[in-house]
């Protein structure tokens, strides 16, 4: 038996499509009226911005002010001003050129004298080559007892012209030293006596009594004449 109706316009063959796309349709809906908010008007509250308003910006001008000037007092003008006239004559400085002349003659360097200048040399007494010599002493024949001899010399010679009462007579007491100190020239004279003593009174005698030392036959250093440090300690016993 054939179908009556034509198989093209039978609804049922696609109810699947249009149940699928009816409950997509509706879960839509669904969940746009669930979401749906409402708002009341009278909360909102709508500010507009005049953009035609001009910004005005507050400027600050700061002026710079000049500090005064300073006081500065007037001149002292004198009232009446004296001229003195310079009597003095200022002699006027030649200064003599330095250039010779073609015709002038050049002097040899062995005609020029040059003048020799002696230095002062000082050498210890404890390790000059030949010691000076106290009068008295010439006999001895080596450095060593020209040594001794002068060194008991002077030690006699200050014992003897020494005023050892003085130290009583400025209120010392006890053990009292002085040290003292000379030079024996490239001439054999004493020179540049020094002495220190606890008093004045005592250095100035301890000067007095060496500058009474005789002279002596000068020390010599290879052969020449040279000056001599001598020291030389006063120690003495002041009795109560």
């Amino acid at each position: 038996m054939e179908p009556k109706k034509n198989p093209k316009s039978d609804v049922s063959r696609n109810s699947s499509i249009y149940f699928a796309v009816g409950l997509a349709l509706m879960l839509l809906v669904t969940n746009l009226t669930i979401n749906y908010k409402t708002y009341d008007k009278s909360d909102i509250a709508l500010d507009s911005l005049n953009l035609d308003d001009e910004l005005e910006e507050e400027i600050t001008v700061v002026q710079e002010v000049e500090p005064p000037p300073p006081d500065i007092p007037p001149p002292v003008i004198p009232e009446e001003i004296e001229e003195v006239e310079d009597e003095e004559e200022i002699e006027e400085t030649v200064i003599e050129s330095t250039e010779t002349e073609q015709d002038a003659e050049i002097a040899e360097v062995e005609d020029i004298a040059v003048e020799a200048v002696e230095e002062d040399i000082e050498v210890p007494f404890s390790v000059i080559e030949n010691v000076p010599v106290f009068p008295g002493c010439e006999r001895k024949k080596t450095n060593a007892a020209k040594k001794k001899c002068m060194s008991d010399k002077v030690s006699k010679f200050v014992n003897k012209k020494f005023n050892t009462d003085l130290a009583g007579d400025l209120g010392l007491s006890g053990r009292q030293v002085i040290r003292c100190s000379f030079k024996i020239d490239k001439t054999g004279n004493i020179v540049a006596v020094f002495a220190r003593a606890p008093h004045p009174g005592l250095a100035k005698e301890a000067k007095r009594v060496l500058n009474l030392l005789p002279k002596m036959q000068p020390g010599k250093q290879r052969g020449k004449a040279v000056t001599v440090p001598y020291a030389l300690p006063i120690v003495f016993q002041v009795q109560d």
